[in-house]
């Protein structure tokens, strides 16, 4: 039965959980089994809260035996959270060593909406230092491993919520995607990720990697669990300055009705600068089938320009890393987190502290970002990269007065071996091609599985919508869903190998 748990759907164990087929203890209990079994393997928790998970658990079938309806159409469903939201009863670390140990005096508001919903909150998942990176190689607290092939990286920044999901240790896990952070290790992972509207989900209480950017996301196995958990953590939030006061889209009903697989009528932009040359070719090839399907489901292509894509790249390495170098200032030592007590000043304290608190790819990104903002170089590099960011909002502007909603391979190549690049910078920010664009415009992005690539790995598909048009995305990735399992035999996750611990 346990096992059998695991392998639901988050909406099938909402189902049971409140017909009162099997408690909600039952759930986590299998989960926290799961994980115990597997994490060994693959290492996407950072932080397992066991017993505060099935006391979560028990007050939802209290209050179900109580004949109270549930608090929400996840109450009881476990979710794993990944760790730069912060939590007011467990550790938040952001993957970093400067963040060390850290309890949270308070909760972000995504977790505050999870709990409110009676979701169990199993724990906290592995990322990138701070959400910087692609591979999840750059925590402070080790590589998290892809569960297709535990010699991959699962993706990142947000690769542990990602590997949670496809080691079966969790249904539901909830990520960050600043440049592509949700949605590359979604098509790493052969699961969904989605990428809201920025401002669709409050940031207060996500730990701030880069402001314009940063956008929380509902992250599933499938598109209409993203779906119910997508309504969960959505909404205006008062505490969130950017946060957006509109209704949240109707995302559930969207992916319900497209799950009856009927896209007539609706307009498919195929993005012309995306998904060609520098693309593995098993990547093509899953992208050409996938628009061969849309368009056997009704759905009309249109071809669409971007010409301003291809400086997404150079201008997203200028906004992040400088927006990076104003937010990660305010670990100094001095108020909460590391404190290397080295020199006889708070200048000699701070530097000692930060030398040996971030890693790597953090002190990169503060570096560059400090020359980009500096006397003589704003206008020219800043200023400059915030002209193209205005040039690809107009891009996506015209391209969604020809369609509905944009499609793209999601990545241009299938995971890559742990350590294949992790000293080349460059190459692991040109994984990042085809997402960027989305976060430097503020619309709207899912990766859904598209099927495997030649070498036997997910491959993912990217469906772009317009700020605050993500039921037209939802119903677009339900019908392919749909489409695509009826076409393989059944969902692609269930093709991932057994993990063993």
């Amino acid at each position: 039965m346990s096992a059998d748990l695991t392998r639901l759907t988050a909406a099938e164990l909402a189902t049971k959980i409140h017909s009162r087929d099997v408690s909600a203890v039952e759930v986590a209990q299998a989960h926290l089994d799961r994980i115990a079994a597997v994490d060994g393997s693959v290492h996407a928790f950072l932080h397992v809260a066991g017993e505060a998970a099935l006391e979560s658990a028990a007050l939802v079938d209290a209050s179900l035996d109580a004949g109270t309806a549930p608090a929400s159409p996840l109450a009881g469903v476990p979710l794993a959270l990944k760790d730069v939201f912060t939590t007011s009863d467990m550790p938040t670390t952001a993957g970093s060593r400067i963040l060390e140990g850290w309890r949270p005096p308070y909760d972000a508001t995504v977790t505050a909406r999870l709990r409110a919903a009676g979701i169990t909150i199993l724990g906290k998942t592995n990322m990138d230092e701070f959400a910087m990176g692609s591979s999840t190689e750059h925590s402070a607290y080790g590589v998290t491993h892809n569960p297709w092939d535990l010699g991959r990286v699962p993706g990142g920044s947000g690769g542990g919520s990602a590997a949670a999901l496809a080691a079966y240790e969790a249904p539901l896990s909830i990520g960050t995607d600043t440049g592509g952070s949700i949605r590359q290790p979604a098509a790493f992972t052969g699961t969904v990720g989605v990428k809201p509207t920025y401002g669709g989900v409050s940031r207060y209480g996500l730990i701030a990697c880069a402001s314009s950017l940063d956008q929380g996301g509902p992250c599933a196995r499938t598109v209409l669990d993203a779906a119910l958990l997508h309504e969960v953590i959505a909404g205006h939030d008062p505490l969130d300055s950017t946060s957006i006061d509109s209704p949240v889209p109707g995302v559930v009903e969207a992916a319900r009705l497209g799950a009856t697989g009927d896209l007539s009528g609706v307009r498919v932009g195929v993005v012309k600068e995306l998904g060609g040359e520098g693309y593995q070719a098993g990547v093509r090839a899953s992208y050409e089938d996938a628009l061969a399907r849309l368009e056997k489901l009704g759905a009309e292509l249109v071809e669409v320009s971007c010409p301003h894509f291809e400086y997404g790249l150079a201008a997203y390495y200028l906004i992040l890393p400088s927006e990076v170098s104003s937010n990660l200032a305010r670990f100094d030592a001095m108020r909460y987190g590391l404190r290397v007590d080295k020199g006889a000043s708070a200048e000699e304290v701070m530097a000692a502290t930060r030398e040996v608190g971030f890693g790597p790819e953090v002190k990169r990104r503060i570096i560059l970002g400090t020359y980009a903002l500096s006397s003589g170089y704003y206008d020219a590099y800043y200023g400059q990269a915030q002209k193209v960011r205005t040039l690809i909002s107009r891009d996506f502007a015209a391209a969604f007065t020809k369609a509905d909603v944009l499609v793209s391979p999601t990545t241009p190549t299938t995971a890559f071996p742990i350590g294949d690049k992790v000293d080349d910078p460059l190459a692991m920010y040109l994984n990042d091609l085809a997402t960027i664009p989305t976060n430097l415009a503020g619309t709207a992005a899912m990766s859904v599985p598209s099927g495997l690539a030649d070498d036997g790995l997910p491959v993912g598909l990217q469906i772009m919508a317009p700020a605050l048009g993500e039921a037209a995305m939802y119903r677009v990735g339900a019908a392919f869903e749909a489409a695509r399992n009826a076409a393989q035999d059944g969902p692609l996750i269930h093709r991932v190998p057994e993990v063993t611990a």
